[in-house]
This record gives structure tokens, C-alpha cells and sequence, in this order.
């Protein structure tokens, strides 16, 4: 039994930190170059090991060097690691390209002979688990994995940004789905951020349906009411990975069984230290750290047009 199994993605990052972000057709010398572990689902499956909680992740890699960095980054965080390997497959890769305001631009490449399917599961590594997190990216393996999670009582937890095929049929399963901010209007049809979540919400019964929205910090909606938590202001320094670190703190809180207020601030200030530093899981910080964060820093200034009609 863990407290939380990660299903999704997991990518070897090469950070690349530019001035300016390159204009079309330029020629830009870059200084260096870092290869760091990362990827949606695995990133959050270890930020939330490095905070005390037990967890596993499912995910799969090729035979290559990249391999050996997540097997490495695994065994030194403490995850329980369950990975299928592909013989002469070339592990997920993103080159990220990081601007002097801390932006990234992610490029990625996958091998499609790495995406996880369904028979790669076995349902007792959902099952002995108290959350389930998946990002969607192995549609159809996922969607397993939350169908067992759900008639098993166990919460599911998804990180979506892309309409990937059959996704409709994985949120049907997802209790808190927390997403990107264009993602609920692309669903929805609905160019209304806050119409959108409750629309999701209502088609799919989910718990809470929210957007994570950078500088803007998070609104969600949980079936009663429109909440909006600001981000906290911190010398950002890249913002890779500040989405995964949100969703650890975020299920952080949940099994903790904090209110849904504190968990979402708790995942606003793990996000924003995270992108103090560079790479996916720079700067994932402890937990005092983060509470530190949340009870002296300031909040930027929420768009306006979020608030209406927010309680």
C-alpha cells in the first residue's frame, strides 16, 4: 500500500536558458545546456515522495542513458518505481528552451513504441494505493487505471493540457480534474473560463473542476461555488514543472484532508518555489518551506474579469 501511483509520463528535460526567445529565422548562441529527469506524472510522483508521502509510479522507458537517469532519480527519491523497458526505444525527450523572464517553450519527443497500454497494468498497483494520478498522455491506459481506481473508492487526480483521443471517456472516471487554462474552453466549447468548469464539472461528475493559470494563480468550481486562489510572487527563475509540483501539493492536501482553500494555497506556494530554480524538480522545496512561503510572501494581482461573480 502507497499513499499515492502515478500513471503518465516521465521525460529527460535538456534546459536551455536563453536571454530573449529566439525570432524567427535568428541564429542564437546559447552557453550550455542540462540534462535533468522530468515529465508530468513522474514529477509529481516525486515531489510528493520528497514531502514524506509513500508513492509508486507505472511508466515505461527505453534501454537508453536517459533510462538509467529516471531508474537513478527514482531510487535516490524513494519512489517505487514499476517500469516496463523497451528494448532500442529512445526514452520520452523535451528540449526546453528557458527566456530571461523564466518562460519555457518545451519541444517533446516520444517513441510510440513507449506508450503505455492497458495490458502493461496490473490492477494491484492501482488498488494498493490511497490517490491515483494520471495526465493523460497513455489515453487508454490511464482511463484502466481510473476505471479500477474508481470502483475501488480511490480518488483520482488528473493533470490534463491537451485533448488527447478518448480522453472524454478518462475524465468520466477523474474526480478532481485540474487542468490548463485554455483546456476547459477547448472541452467545452465555452470561451467563458468560469462557465466552462461548471460545465465540466456537471457532464462529468466530477468533484472539483479547476484551471491552473500561472501569474493568475487557480479558480475552481466544486459543484457550489467559484474559488480563485493568486499566485505567490517569488524571483522566478524557470517555470518548468510548476504545473506538476501544483498537483503534488494539491493531492498533498487532499490526503491530508486539509480544505479545499488550503490545499489549493498549498499548491499555488509549492508551485511558485519550484520555479526558483531550474528544471522540473529544481525547486521543490519542504513542506515548511512552502508553509513559510504562504504565510509571508505577497500574491500578484488576479485578473479582474477572474473575480466576478467569485466567492
Amino acid at each position: 500500500m502507497v499513499d499515492l501511483v502515478g500513471v503518465g509520463l516521465n521525460a529527460t528535460d535538456t534546459l536551455i536558458p536563453l536571454a530573449d526567445y529566439p525570432a524567427r529565422g535568428s541564429k542564437v548562441e546559447f552557453r550550455g545546456a542540462t540534462v535533468m529527469p522530468g515529465g508530468q506524472t513522474a514529477t509529481t510522483v516525486v515531489a510528493c515522495q520528497s514531502w514524506g508521502m509513500s508513492t509508486r509510479y507505472v511508466g515505461k522507458l527505453g534501454d537508453d542513458d536517459a533510462a538509467r537517469l529516471h531508474r537513478e532519480a527514482f531510487v535516490r527519491a524513494g519512489v517505487e518505481a514499476r517500469l516496463i523497458e523497451v528494448s532500442e526505444a529512445a526514452s520520452p525527450q523535451s528540449l526546453i528552451i528557458v527566456d530571461g523572464g523564466g518562460e519555457r517553450t518545451v519541444l517533446c519527443r516520444k517513441d510510440e513504441r513507449l506508450i503505455l497500454q492497458p495490458e502493461d497494468l496490473e490492477r494491484a498497483w492501482i488498488e494498493n494505493a490511497r490517490a491515483l494520478h494520471v495526465d493523460g498522455y497513455d489515453t487508454a491506459a490511464a482511463t484502466l487505471a481510473a476505471g479500477w481506481a474508481r470502483a475501488a473508492g480511490i480518488p483520482v487526480i488528473a493533470d490534463l493540457d491537451e485533448m488527447y483521443p478518448g480522453v472524454e471517456r478518462l475524465i468520466e472516471s477523474v474526480d478532481y480534474l485540474i487542468v490548463s487554462r485554455d483546456f476547459p474552453s477547448r472541452l467545452m466549447k465555452e470561451k467563458d473560463l468560469k462557465k466552462a468548469l461548471r460545465g465540466m464539472q456537471l457532464r462529468y461528475g466530477c468533484v472539483l473542476t479547476a484551471a491552473t493559470l500561472g501569474e493568475d494563480g487557480v479558480l475552481a468550481w466544486n459543484g457550489a461555488r467559484l474559488l480563485h486562489r493568486s499566485a505567490y510572487r517569488v524571483p522566478v527563475v524557470d517555470t518548468t514543472g510548476a504545473g506538476d509540483v501544483f498537483h503534488a501539493g494539491f493531492i498533498y492536501g487532499l490526503l491530508q484532508g486539509w480544505p479545499l482553500e488550503r490545499q489549493l494555497d498549498f499548491a499555488c506556494a509549492a508551485a511558485a518555489l519550484n520555479c526558483t530554480a531550474s528544471g522540473a524538480r529544481g525547486g521543490i522545496h519542504p513542506v515548511t518551506a512552502i508553509e513559510e512561503l504562504m504565510a509571508a510572501a505577497s500574491r500578484y494581482d488576479a485578473d479582474s474579469s477572474l473575480l466576478l461573480q467569485v466567492e
